[in-house]
């Protein structure tokens, strides 16, 4: 990171690293297994039987709360069209409640989608018991509900509710809303385009408001509007059942942002990161850069790729077991170096809510690795097309050998080795 500042520090009118989006899963506990859904309604509801009505019966009270929650507060209730972004179906109506500086639900989404439930089942064989019932845990296909809320402190979420026991609970999260009501509270002047900043008045502002986020803060909110519009229990289940829920994160990205001053020098910059990036990150590099021991039974692929060449847009994507490394361009004036993790185990790390502090204290450090590969491959003095010599044809005699291709993930894999006729192949038509 700094030598990527001395580099282009010059070029750069801001630098600052955050939260991008966050996934969280709330679940019931208590709620979870079978033999849980068996104390629930036979010890404390005294139902004898747990059949598949008894099972329905839960989700019914749900739908019926919705439709009236819904009718009552005259938000918009509909399927989910297919093929259609629900982001930018729900964008208007965002933008609607932000001019009225309004917050709370503002759409509901109905979707059907896989989750996890219970099925009751009548025994094969006669038992002793005749209200004995087999529960077990399956995962089916039933509705799940979108609210899509406007919150003051964390700005725009979404939670997919379940509305199959145990009753799971999606939460989806984007930081730098959170970042721009942090900045709104303050005062402090910014320009916001999309999801990412600009410009900002106080550069120091914007880091300390992404470094505020706790996993306290999102405790809270979660909390507020699980019981808002989560199901609905009576105080006589709480008394008998714990029915906190328990968040864990499912997926995290973590990304350090470069805003350049002017157009002209990020693109080139882009396309030479991205070249270099192909040839150079080799896997014992991605391992050191993602903090991951090489081993031969490693879980995965330690691969690179370069994503979307025919958009226009391209993306430079590094695989290591369930985590991604991604570099891409916005706006022609900002590059992003961002992290994804799809389970937190690969770096070490619980996925329990209450670490958040630990994984962004480790993702950044991969960020961190990341953006100084990219200063150390970059601080040349030379215009070196190495790619755009690859790809010319080779002479050979009076024939004319075709070149390296940037869509070909095969030949450049054959750069790895430097015994392999790929690499031999590649330094002769450089040196030509």
């Amino acid at each position: 990171m700094e030598t990527f500042a001395k580099l282009f520090g010059s070029l750069l009118s801001l630098v600052y690293h955050c939260f991008d989006r966050i996934v969280i899963l709330g679940h019931l506990p208590l709620l979870t297994r079978p033999e849980n859904i068996v104390h629930f309604f036979r010890d404390v509801h005294q139902l004898k039987t747990i059949d598949k009505e008894v099972l329905r019966q839960r989700t019914n009270d749900y739908h019926r709360w919705v439709e009236a929650f819904a009718k009552k507060r005259k938000i918009p209730l509909e399927w989910a069209e297919k093929g259609v972004r629900k982001e930018d179906y729900m964008r208007p109506y965002l933008r609607r409640l932000e001019r009225r500086k309004q917050f709370g639900v503002y759409f509901i989404l109905k979707s059907m989608e896989v989750g996890p439930s219970f099925r009751s089942t009548v025994p094969r064989f006669p038992v002793d018991d005749p209200h004995y019932c087999i529960l077990a845990r399956q995962r089916s296909r039933y509705t799940h509900y979108y609210f899509y809320i406007r919150d003051e402190v964390l700005g725009p979420i979404a939670l997919c509710v379940g509305s199959f026991l145990p009753f799971s609970i999606t939460y989806y999260l984007n930081c730098h809303s959170f970042i721009e009501r942090e900045l709104e509270r303050a005062g402090v002047s910014f320009r916001k385009d999309d999801n990412a900043f600009l410009w900002v008045a106080d550069p120091q502002a914007l880091q300390a408001a992404a470094d505020h986020l706790s996993a306290q803060i999102i405790h809270q909110q979660l909390d507020h509007w699980t019981w808002v519009v989560g199901p609905k229990f009576s105080q006589k289940d709480r008394k008998a059942i714990n029915l906190n829920r328990h968040y864990s994160l499912q997926q995290v990205e973590y990304c350090r942002n470069f805003v350049f001053r002017r157009n002209f020098p990020i693109h080139k910059l882009y396309e030479r990161s991205c070249d270099l990036g192909l040839f150079r990150l080799t896997a014992d590099k991605l391992s050191q850069m993602f903090g991951f021991r090489l081993h031969k039974r490693l879980r995965g692929n330690l691969t690179t790729v370069l994503e979307m060449i025919d958009h226009g847009h391209h993306v430079l994507r590094a695989c290591g077991k369930s985590a991604v490394l991604r570099m891409y361009e916005k706006f022609s004036t900002f590059l992003r170096l961002e992290v994804l993790s799809n389970n937190l185990k690969d770096f070490g790390l619980k996925k329990s809510l209450e670490n958040l502090e630990s994984v962004r204290q480790t993702l950044a450090a991969v960020t961190d690795r990341f953006a100084q590969f990219e200063a150390q491959a970059l601080d040349v003095h030379v215009d070196f097309p190495l790619f755009q010599r690859l790809a010319l044809p080779i002479p050979s005699g009076s024939t004319k050998i075709p070149g390296i291709r940037r869509r070909c993930g095969l030949r450049f894999r054959l750069l790895e080795h430097p015994n392999s006729q790929g690499m031999q192949r590649a330094t002769s038509a450089v040196h030509c």
